[in-house]
C-alpha cells in the first residue's frame, strides 16, 4: 500500500491554494488531481480549459459559478465540468472550503493505455523468464 500525504505547508496559491497529488509515480492513472483550498472570502479565477474536470467537496461551503448559473457546493457534493466550460469556486463564508479536483483528457487516456500495455508486456516477460528459470519450459 502506498499513501501520498497532503502537505498543508505546500498548499501554494496557484489560482487557489492547491497541491497536486496526481500524477504520482506509484500509480498509473488516466487522470491528474489536486487538493484545493479556497480561503474564506476569496474565489478562484473564473477559467475554462480543454480537460474534463470533477470537483469533490470535502469541507466548508462554497458557491459554484458556471455559464451564468450559481449553485451551492457542500461536503459530499460532486460536480462535473465538460471541456471549455467556464467555472469558478466562490467562498463567501467565514471558513475555508476544501475540495479535491480531478481532470483528464484524451492524451492522458492514451498515455495511461500505453503505460498499461508496457506493464502487461513486462509482467508476461517476467513470468516467462521465471518459468524458464524454474524449468517449466522443459
Amino acid at each position: 500500500m502506498d499513501i501520498r500525504r497532503l502537505d498543508r505547508d505546500r498548499l501554494g496559491p496557484d489560482n487557489n491554494h492547491s497541491q497536486r497529488l496526481m500524477p504520482w509515480a506509484a500509480l498509473n492513472a488516466p487522470f491528474e488531481g489536486a487538493w484545493c483550498l479556497v480561503k474564506a472570502g476569496t474565489a478562484t479565477t473564473a477559467h475554462a480549459h480543454h480537460e474534463y474536470e470533477i470537483f469533490i467537496a470535502v469541507s466548508g461551503e462554497a458557491v459554484l459559478a458556471s455559464e451564468g448559473e450559481r449553485r451551492p457546493f457542500r461536503p459530499g457534493d460532486l460536480v462535473h465540468f465538460p471541456p471549455h466550460t467556464e467555472h469558478q469556486v466562490i467562498n463567501e463564508g467565514d471558513e475555508d472550503f476544501e475540495m479535491y479536483a480531478v481532470w483528464w483528457d484524451v492524451p492522458m487516456s492514451h498515455t495511461f493505455t500505453e503505460r498499461h500495455e508496457i506493464e502487461e508486456i513486462a509482467a508476461r516477460d517476467g513470468e516467462a523468464a521465471l518459468a524458464v528459470r524454474n524449468g517449466a519450459d522443459r
